[in-house]
């Protein structure tokens, strides 16, 4: 007796689809046909689609089924490596619930990384939290957790909301005054968070990253924003010019 397409199907509990693409592919042989043209399935044919079944339930994709071919009963190096897919799949998948725990519980937005989850609640413009979103996709571990720990516990900054609200056509007195008074302030950031302008663990060049912050300020800053900011870096860096 032989069975009918329909019918290997059922009994290999899976799909006439199934079977049909398994003969497309190369996994399944071919059977003989009837003068009619009706396929007929033998032992062999149910044994090897049983085979085929059981290998997708357990995750192999139907490339790896085909490199285990016919007479490996037990494809134990096949096992193995599908085992530590597995395990490194479970163990993407426990971070993704922690992170989603974070995002949940303190209702932060999902274009941050968990350990900068708090800027959410830290009271930043969402011109700075834009920044900061650039940044920790090109910065380094160690700066990325020094924002992290920044946002956390954010200083006191008195003429931040002035920065913020600064206008495009600002005055040059005003921009001076400004950065004058916010130079202190960036100064002692600086000092206590050295990590944030280290790049040496980053995935990228210094002259990458250089490139990257100056092309994001620009983005997101209007130019009296930036011109204050370089008077800044004027201020701290750069030695005063004798009279």
């Amino acid at each position: 007796m032989a069975w009918s397409t329909r019918e290997i199907a059922e009994l290999a509990g899976t799909s006439l689809r199934a079977v049909r693409h398994y003969h497309e592919v190369g996994l399944l042989d071919e059977p003989e046909r009837l003068p009619n043209g009706y396929k007929q399935y033998g032992v062999a044919h149910l044994v090897r689609l049983l085979r085929i079944k059981r290998l997708v339930d357990l995750g192999f994709s139907l490339p790896q089924i085909a490199d285990v071919g016919d007479d490996d009963h037990h494809p134990e190096e096949a096992l193995r490596n599908l085992d530590a897919e597995l395990a490194a799949t479970i163990e993407r998948l426990q971070r993704i619930r922690v992170e989603l725990g974070v995002i949940l519980r303190q209702s932060a937005p999902t274009d941050l990384p968990p350990e900068l989850a708090p800027a959410a609640a830290a009271g930043l413009s969402e011109t700075d939290r834009s920044f900061v979103v650039v940044m920790s996709r090109i910065l380094g571990p160690r700066s990325v957790q020094a924002y992290g720990d920044l946002l956390r516990d954010p200083p006191d900054d008195p003429v931040g909301r002035e920065f913020d609200d600064l206008p495009a056509d600002a005055d040059e007195p005003t921009r001076i005054a400004l950065a004058e008074r916010l130079a202190p302030f960036a100064r002692d950031l600086n000092e206590r968070h050295p990590e944030l302008n280290d790049f040496t663990d980053a995935p990228h060049s210094e002259g990458f990253i250089k490139r990257s912050i100056g092309k994001t300020l620009r983005d997101l800053y209007n130019p009296a924003q930036l011109d204050v900011m370089q008077r800044i870096h004027a201020l701290i860096y750069e030695p005063p010019q004798a009279d």
